[in-house]
């Protein structure tokens, strides 16, 4: 039997697999392999979150593989070096991998096609991470998309007719003795043990893996989905799918979800349904932008911005928002959110992007690349789309008149301040009434917590006006 190498890379998962499943289906021995190679991400190497997510996604993986008879070749350095000694060692005849769309790792898969191609190689890429490939979404005209509604209702329609999902191989061969396995450990993608255990409570709140990320979905399709809709919005509340690492590294397939989805839908009408279908929506959207506007991770998709007035960031004020010390409390609770789990809740990135990016006026980068380097979920496609659209800068973007006040939003969406308690225990006897803005009451808050920023970093109303009047004038 010919030998195949199955490289895997943000597709750590059994089931849906298109590029395992085309292996097998042609008659294929497969050799999975995983290449550890952050060259290949250009400007944008996987995150020190990222990163730790990846070691137990890839633990995980091998233990299923494993537990079907067979087992994950690990390397790292250059990739094309990497598969062409696998390839020596092993015979194979063919490549086969699902597509990454980040440009810099697109541009290096077509390196790599081109030079195995050329060598005489079968090589046969797949789409294993989204509903349609970006390139086959297109306007009226032809063009690509910049407004979220038409695209998602061209989208949409495509719903029903998505090829049925993949099952997972139940057993395969073995891997050829020609291959060593190495130890994850040699991959460095977590600290090492003499640097400070930042990431130990992680654990707590994610376990890395398909079976993990399956499981999850069913909690939150049985007992999640018909309530999403008005529920979402609640920072206090466990309401969110928490999908979105498991998404990012391909630990579940968006086919996978959304099949359970249309399936529960024809047994019990499920009211959450249409706005967890625009959710994922959003992410293919976030992705058909990437692809058709490579440069927006740095730049900013509508150039009406590029002249915009950004302040020069003041080092100590910058450390206080990544450190959850700006003295705004539902700001300071994500961030500290953040830096716990390795993940925030989607209404409250909102808030401190919008903090950032219109009270601070730090331009949407500084954002952008902490979130990259903290979060579990750090994703190319929608951490650009969702920096660019906070500042305003990208498709679909909020107005740019559009300034969160962020006591408000304490005050509507976590009611209770349950939220704030639970990530800023020292403000937890602080009267509830006084929580979203606590400065107003210097007393109580000296009182109650005199270890908390007894003033905001800087002034909301005053810093929304100069943010508006900035924006005015690139109308």
């Amino acid at each position: 039997m010919n030998l195949a190498l199955v490289w895997f890379r943000r597709d750590l998962r059994l089931s849906d697999n298109p590029a395992l499943t085309a292996a097998l289906a042609q008659g294929f021995r497969p050799v999975p392999v995983y290449i550890h190679a952050p060259v290949d991400e250009g400007d944008w190497p996987a995150g020190a979150a990222s990163r730790v997510w990846l070691a137990g996604s890839l633990t995980a993986l091998a233990a299923d593989l494993d537990a079907r008879g067979s087992g994950l070749v690990l390397r790292q350095g250059d990739t094309l070096t990497e598969l062409l000694n696998l390839i020596d060692a092993t015979g194979a005849r063919a490549l086969f991998w699902n597509r990454r769309y980040e440009p810099a790792v697109a541009r290096a898969d077509a390196r790599i096609e081109a030079a195995l191609r050329a060598r005489g190689l079968h090589v046969e890429p797949h789409n294993a991470a989204l509903l349609a490939e970006p390139w086959t979404v297109a306007t009226g005209a032809g063009g690509p998309y910049r407004v979220f509604t038409p695209f998602w209702r061209a989208m949409r329609q495509r719903l029903a007719d998505l090829a049925a999902p993949l099952p997972a191989p139940t057993r395969l061969p073995a891997l050829p003795d020609t291959v060593d396995v190495q130890p994850l450990a040699a991959l460095g993608l977590e600290p090492p043990p003499h640097e400070p255990r930042w990431h130990a409570g992680f654990r707590h709140f994610w376990t890395p893996g398909e079976d993990s990320a399956w499981a999850r979905f069913q909690v939150f399709l049985e007992h999640g989905l018909d309530g999403y809709a008005e529920s979402r919005d609640f920072p206090d509340r466990d309401s969110s799918s928490r999908l979105s690492p498991h998404l990012h590294f391909g630990e579940i397939s968006v086919r996978r979800m959304v099949a359970a989805v249309l399936a529960r839908d024809s047994v019990m009408a499920g009211q959450g349904s249409e706005r967890f279908l625009a959710e994922l929506g959003w992410r293919e959207f976030s992705y058909h932008l990437l692809h058709h506007f490579p440069d927006t991770p740095e730049t900013n998709l509508n150039p009406r911005f590029d002249g915009f007035p950004w302040a020069e960031p003041e080092p100590a004020r910058l450390r206080a928002w990544q450190t959850g010390r700006t003295g705004v409390p539902i700001v300071d609770a994500g961030m500290r959110q953040l830096w716990a789990s390795g993940w925030m809740h989607n209404r409250v990135r909102m808030i401190v992007a919008s903090f950032l990016c219109k009270n601070l006026r730090y331009h949407w980068l500084h954002g952008a690349r902490w979130f990259w380097d903290t979060l579990v979920d750090a994703d190319l496609a929608n951490n650009t789309q969702g920096w660019q659209w906070s500042a305003g800068t990208g498709a679909d973007a909020a107005p740019y008149f559009r300034v969160f006040n962020p006591a408000l939003q304490a005050a509507r969406f976590d009611p209770d301040g349950a939220y704030i308690r639970r990530w800023l225990p020292e403000l937890a006897s602080v009267p509830t009434r006084h929580l979203a803005e606590p400065w107003q009451r210097p007393d109580l808050l000296a009182r109650h917590a005199p270890d908390y920023p007894q003033q905001p970093i800087v002034d909301l109303k005053a810093s929304r006006d100069a943010a508006l009047a900035a924006y005015a004038g690139c109308r």
